[in-house]
């Protein structure tokens, strides 16, 4: 009995020995499939790094500013009587705007011009009198203080009315009209916004160590997120004369054409100083930057081995320095050579080493001055 539970016992333990053996050759052929497999290879795009020449630039963020711009208001109290403009319109020089109620000055007005006439003619009549030598110099004299006092009420009545009759100090487009028939103005009262908007100025603030790069007459380009595919052209016409202590920036101003009235006051717009000779740059699309908090990098095409010493096409990362932007391209200056295959697309999946397998039927958007359809 004790033989057979034994024997028994050595087969059960030859038996799990046997299973343990094989478990252990499976668990370690899968470990080496696993270390030898390879992932399929990403699809990407790609372009060949050549070297251009980019001008020297200096992007900063500007606000558009009237040349000319005020708010309209009244000079002196009224009623408004006629309203004669439309919001948003266009207004010459000395075109009326507003005409308020000026019939108590009007009446005033030909009672004054009735003593002004009377005055007159007690002048002319005193004055022949004095000439005889019927009337004393006294009494003269008089005659010509009360007619020219007349004539001086005259014309301050005269200007009274004139200054209730709302201008336009400048040629411009208005803004919204912020007055009513018979509502009642104050001295000061706004009554409609105006601003003259061609030519028309950007402010913009640079760095004090590039001051010399934005100097004036130096060209600018100016473009806007809100008017796609339209561009400004000016020149650096003023600097101001100190530096702010806070930011240690220093504003400049510039004049742009603005023949459509399209750039308007208070934008926030792009500007693009040209300020210095061309530079050699490696132009890319700016799709192949992959950017990280430790820095731009992209992806080049080359020539790898994997583990087994199988030769395949893969990638390495490559940190580069970028420098500027022209439209959807960007300026590499270091990291890069000419000649190297960047992946254009595809960036965001790969890694250090990925294989990848290049389909160039579709590439990447890689123009230095974009034009899109709804522009």
């Amino acid at each position: 009995m004790a033989k057979r539970m034994i024997l028994t016992l050595a087969v059960t333990v030859a038996v799990v020995a046997g299973l343990g053996f094989v478990k252990f050759r499976q668990i370690n052929a899968a470990i080496a499939q696993a270390a030898s497999f390879q992932p399929p290879p990403e699809a990407v795009t790609t372009i060949v790094a050549q070297r251009e020449t980019w001008p020297t630039t200096l992007h900063v963020i500007g606000t558009m500013v009237a040349i000319q711009g005020v708010t309209v208001s009244a000079d002196l109290p009224g009623t408004v009587e006629k309203i004669r403009f439309d919001s948003g319109k266009p207004v010459r020089e000395g075109d009326v705007l507003v005409e308020l109620d000026t019939r108590q000055e009007r009446a005033q007005l030909a009672a004054v011009e009735a003593e002004r006439d009377l005055a007159g003619v007690n002048y002319r009549r005193t004055q022949e009198l004095a000439n005889s030598g019927v009337v004393s110099r006294m009494e003269y004299d008089r005659a010509t203080s009360d007619h020219k006092s007349t004539e001086a009420r005259v014309g301050e009545i005269r200007a009274t009315i004139a200054r209730k009759t709302i201008r336009a100090p400048f040629s411009g487009i208005l803004g919204l009209r912020q007055v009513n028939l018979g509502q009642y103005l104050s001295a000061g009262q706004a009554v409609v916004s105006l601003q003259s908007l061609n030519p028309i100025y950007v402010n913009f603030g640079v760095p004090q160590q590039a001051l010399g790069q934005a100097g004036v007459g130096r060209k600018l380009h100016v473009t806007s997120k809100d008017l796609p595919g339209i561009g400004f052209t000016g020149r650096v016409t003023a600097i101001d004369s100190i530096v702010n202590e806070a930011t240690r920036n220093i504003e400049i101003q510039a004049t742009l054409s603005n023949p459509e009235g399209k750039l308007r006051p208070g934008m926030f717009v792009e500007v693009e100083v040209v300020s210095g000779a061309n530079r050699p740059v490696i132009s890319i699309p700016a799709s192949a930057i992959n950017s990280a908090p430790y820095g731009d990098s992209v992806y080049v095409v080359t020539g790898l081995k994997d583990q087994s010493g199988k030769a395949y096409r893969g990638v390495r990362q490559q940190f580069v320095k970028v420098e500027g932007s022209r439209g959807d391209q960007v300026a590499v200056i270091s990291g890069l050579n000419p000649g190297d295959e960047v992946v254009t697309s595809g960036v965001f999946k790969l890694r250090n080493g990925a294989a990848v397998q290049i389909n160039n039927k579709v590439q990447p958007e890689n123009n230095p001055s974009p034009k899109p359809e709804d522009s």
